[in-house]
């Protein structure tokens, strides 16, 4: 459906991608996997036509609708959530108003047997009839649908999208992205802002509605869950695996043992070769062998082991002074904006090396639970 052929990226002093290739299918679940900086949203980007290669090209089919959604994102007010949702139909909403112009126009007409008012029944009948199709179900309910499953409550469709932060107006655009049903729907880190229910809920839609899709995250549960191939990009160069993230992890360090092993084994042949041709180059009765050798070693086709980006951050942490067996108590504890109680009589106690997870939807108060502890909030 899209083809990537020879695609590079040079900038300046650093090669992006090198003569990468790829095609995506119809239907394609794939995860785009590497380091921070390895060109993951770059690729998203070259696939939208929102960026141009240094050479090679991407080829779409004429007329494709490609849906992106990017990781920082430029949003406008103005509109109410459901409203900023509903541009996703603007197309049925404009032939709806011709549907509606077209009757208001039949009824004021008494030419019946004119050829215009002829060509008037047959655009209203082809406009119905699209339209029909178009709202093969409730749009409206889809609507509502979505926005719930992304978390918003039925009281938030008609507040306005400046009152609610980024990572709420990124499951906006979410929801007129995915509502829009484009045949390649490209996902830049989209679980970045969402709860654990709207993951769950985001996992289903793209098993039921999505067309292809390519998506970036660190959610490696999430990629799991909604992907079937993963394309792993490294030192600007592309390693395509027909399967999940958990089973490419595998399957990559079997390839690279594979690959050092070939390596070692041909290495030690090598060695042996021009021992042999050392040790008998000048002995006459050996040197149809050592020709034959030297031959051989021309012949031979070097196994190289893939490069890999072993650049990482160094960290180095000053040992703490060991806390008492509870370093966590909360007892009776209450936290309220005005009238919005976010918890009340939360009590609980931390013992001295366990690992806890505050979960819940966004805003629940897993923040201000975590600023209460560190001492960040004190009116409570």
């Amino acid at each position: 459906m899209i083809s990537i052929h020879n695609l590079t990226v040079d900038f300046g002093s650093r090669l992006l991608f090198d003569q990468v290739s790829f095609v995506i299918n119809r239907r394609d679940r794939i995860a785009l996997v590497g380091k921070n900086g390895a060109g993951k949203s770059t690729l998203l980007k070259l696939i939208a036509g929102l960026e141009e290669p240094t050479s090679g090209h991407v080829s779409r089919p004429k007329g494709i609708r490609i849906g992106y959604l990017p990781q920082v994102m430029q949003l406008k007010d103005g509109n109410t959530v459901y409203e900023e949702v509903e541009q996703a139909f603007d197309d049925i909403r404009r032939i709806e108003e011709e549907v509606a112009r077209l009757t208001d126009e039949m009824a004021g007409r008494t030419d019946y047997d004119s050829e215009g008012y002829a060509q008037l029944i047959e655009h209203y009948t082809n406009m119905s009839e699209t339209l029909a199709l178009m709202q093969q179900g409730n749009y409206h309910a889809t609507i509502e649908q979505s926005l719930i499953g992304l978390g918003f409550e039925r009281k938030d469709f008609r507040r306005p999208t400046s009152d609610f932060s980024g990572g709420w107006r990124m499951r906006i655009e979410l929801a007129k992205l995915l509502l829009q049903r484009p045949e390649v729907l490209l996902l830049d880190e989209p679980t970045n802002h969402l709860d654990i229910e709207s993951i769950g809920w985001l996992e289903q839609f793209i098993a039921s509605n999505a067309g292809a899709v390519i998506l970036v995250s660190h959610d490696r549960a999430f990629i799991d869950n909604t992907t079937i191939r993963t394309i792993e990009i490294e030192l600007g160069h592309i390693y395509d695996y027909k399967t999940n993230y958990s089973h490419y992890v595998k399957l990559r360090e079997e390839r690279l043992q594979q690959q050092l092993r070939a390596y070692e084994n041909q290495q030690k042949m090598i060695r042996e070769t021009e021992d042999f041709i050392e040790r008998f180059r000048y002995k006459a009765t050996k040197s149809v062998q050592v020709q034959s050798r030297i031959k051989q070693l021309e012949k031979v086709e070097r196994v190289e082991i893939d490069e890999r980006d072993r650049s990482a951050f160094h960290f180095r942490f000053i040992p703490a002074q060991p806390s008492g067996s509870y370093p966590v108590t909360v007892e009776g504890l209450s936290k309220a904006y005005g009238d919005h109680v976010v918890f009340s009589d939360a009590t609980y106690t931390i013992a001295r090396g366990e690992k806890v997870a505050f979960v819940g939807k966004n805003g629940a108060g897993k923040s201000t639970m975590v600023k209460c502890i560190m001492g960040e909030l004190t009116d409570y």
